[in-house]
This record gives C-alpha cells, structure tokens and sequence, in this order.
C-alpha cells in the first residue's frame, strides 16, 4: 500500500481514504487478491485506516485530510434504523455518550462534503437499495463525521467528506459492493493533483 505520508511516493492520483470505525467489522477488506494491493476507484487511490479508539481515529482522519493529497474520507459502518444502505447527510455537535457538546464553540450540525444525491443514485443504479438521511445515529460514525469535519483546515479545499451505513446483517458481499459503488462516486467528483502536491 502506498504511505500518503511519502513524499517520495510516485502515485500522482489523489487519494480517498476508507475507515471502517468498528474493529468488528470484517465485511470491508481492500486487499482483494494475491497481489497485496489495495481497490481504487478510476483516477484515485485508496488508503484504508483500520479501526482504533474514537479520539485516536479522529485525529488519525484529520492528519490524513490535513494532507493535500488526500481528497476524500468515506467512513463505514453500520445502521439500527433502516433495511437499506444510507449515506448520512449531517452530524451533531454530541460527545460519544450523548451527554454534552463535544465543541464548545463549534456548530450544533456539521453537514457531509461529498456529492451525496450521486453516492445515493450509483448505489441504487447497482442494485442496492440506498438513500440519504440527515438522521444522526448516536454512535462513533456520527462522532467521528462530525469531528473531522469541525477540524478541517480553513483556507485549503474542502475534501468530500461522507459517511455510508449499511443494514445490520447485511452480508459481506452487499458491504464491500456498495463501498466501492460509494467510492467510485466520489472519485468522479475529484480532480486530479497538481504537480506541486503530487510530488
């Protein structure tokens, strides 16, 4: 896999990076065959973060976005409150119990910066039943979309940011389909780096 952290790296395609937030999730694995290389999307590249303490990933996502070359996050898990895949829309400004405010002085909604209608449109053109929702479930997905969101850098562009939910029980085949369907979508939307960034 190549380290979005090398400045020697030769891969001049911007990145998306993939993080599934529950270390119990088997179902997204990109490493698909003998060759040990990761799934990417046409004109992108994926970098995948595995799982880890809520605070701990954050952080790890934000350093990721704060690099130019990474020009997307799609976070994945799962959802209680539909038998269909969704793409949420929006999180709120809640600490992981629900108690409080996790930013004193942040928003009460961060809303998501990937191209939503068309992550939503290409997982049901494959088949998947798919839609969006502004629903914010109370979980480490809604926390760390939120998070990472509130923490992006002003003055630099603004990378798509999404969070996709798959049905509980959802069988590993479905997963992994509408994870590269999601993918894909968003890689679309992304432009190639410049030199100054690519090198």
């Amino acid at each position: 896999m190549v380290d979005i952290t090398d400045p020697t790296s030769s891969d001049h395609r911007p990145a998306i990076v993939i993080c599934a937030w529950d270390a119990k999730e088997a179902a997204w694995d990109p490493i698909e065959d003998l060759s040990g290389q990761p799934w990417s999307p046409a004109g992108a590249r994926t970098v995948a973060v595995p799982a880890a303490d809520p605070d701990i990933l954050a952080s790890t996502l934000s350093a990721h976005l704060s690099d130019g070359r990474t020009r997307a996050l799609l976070l994945v898990g799962r959802t209680r409150r539909s038998d269909g895949f969704r793409v949420q829309i929006r999180a709120e400004n809640r600490t992981l119990d629900g108690a409080g405010r996790m930013n004193r002085v942040g928003p009460s909604v961060a809303r998501a910066t990937a191209p939503v209608a068309d992550m939503v449109r290409a997982l049901n053109e494959a088949g998947l039943i798919a839609d969006a929702s502004s629903d914010a479930e109370d979980d480490v997905g809604s926390y760390l979309l939120y998070s990472v969101l509130a923490n992006l850098e002003e003055g630099v562009d603004t990378p798509a940011i999404g969070l996709l939910r798959a049905p509980e029980g959802e069988g590993d085949a479905a997963v992994t389909r509408a994870v590269k369907t999601a993918a894909q979508a968003m890689a679309r939307h992304l432009s190639p780096l410049p030199r100054s960034r690519a090198g």
